[in-house]
């Protein structure tokens, strides 16, 4: 799909149900596709990461996972159309699954995280057909060996929908490396989504959402941990929205 330029990077316009049918279409493909999505944290990892970069910028799919991005966007005089946050596409996606007849794998989150949210998908959700899950152990991406096995598992089911939970910029990194590596046809970086699924962390309510103070929500419930995120390296987006108004 084109993509049109949004500060340091690229990105698909496209509403939450066009991502949908979008994805679909990978879906039917066959071929190995990953998506991502960003927002400002992701935007300046970007700008003093170039490998994550060229991640974000071969992806099959870039969406825009956060109210402030879309506001940049208007500035700009590009609008986006919607945000498209993982945490809200991901329970799309499964409903779709279940309807298309698609396997789904879930990797990532704390121990046994993943298989609580295949449970909490389980109930809520007849039909649903997820063939896998696994929380890979601290510092796997470093480790030949459990790389292997990772890959083998998920060959093993050749699953439709792949979704990873580690956070960026390790989820991204992981399937760039290895996409080629597992049988997969649609990958997707996913974050917390894990987590939401779980019941392990709450989302806002829909209004924060909308007006662009999830974050803030998520800075309450995990303060000693998301200040810095918030507080400091998040704040660089004002120099980023300075340095890219012509492009």
């Amino acid at each position: 799909m084109n993509k049109q330029p949004l500060l340091n990077t690229f990105v698909n316009n496209l509403t939450m149900p066009e991502t949908v049918c979008e994805i679909e279409k990978l879906i039917k493909s066959a071929a190995n596709s990953y998506i991502v999505a960003i927002n400002v944290d992701v935007v300046t990892k970007i700008e003093e990461d170039k490998y994550l970069k060229e991640i974000v910028d071969n992806a099959n799919l870039v969406l825009v996972d956060g109210k402030p991005l879309i506001w940049i966007s208007k500035l700009y005089g590009r609008p986006l159309k919607a945000k498209v946050s993982g945490s809200d596409l991901v329970p799309l996606l499964c409903e779709k699954a279940a309807q298309r007849g698609y396997k789904i794998f879930i990797i990532g989150g704390k121990d046994g995280i993943a298989d609580k949210a295949k449970q909490c998908l389980e109930r809520k959700i007849s039909n649903i057909n997820i063939v896998g899950t696994y929380a890979p152990p601290i510092g796997f991406e470093k480790d030949e060996n459990e790389l292997n096995r990772i890959n083998e598992m998920i060959s093993e089911v050749n699953p439709d929908i792949l979704i990873a939970c580690f956070g960026c910029p390790k989820q991204e990194k992981w399937i760039y490396e290895n996409i080629g590596k597992y049988r997969a046809k649609v990958s997707i970086c996913a974050g917390a989504t894990v987590d939401f699924l779980a019941g392990n962390v709450k989302r806002a309510p829909l209004w924060m959402s909308e007006n662009g103070l999830e974050w803030f929500y998520r800075f309450l419930q995990e303060p000693k941990r998301m200040f810095k995120r918030y507080f400091v390296d998040d704040m660089k987006i004002f120099k980023l929205i300075l340095k890219y108004r012509k492009n």
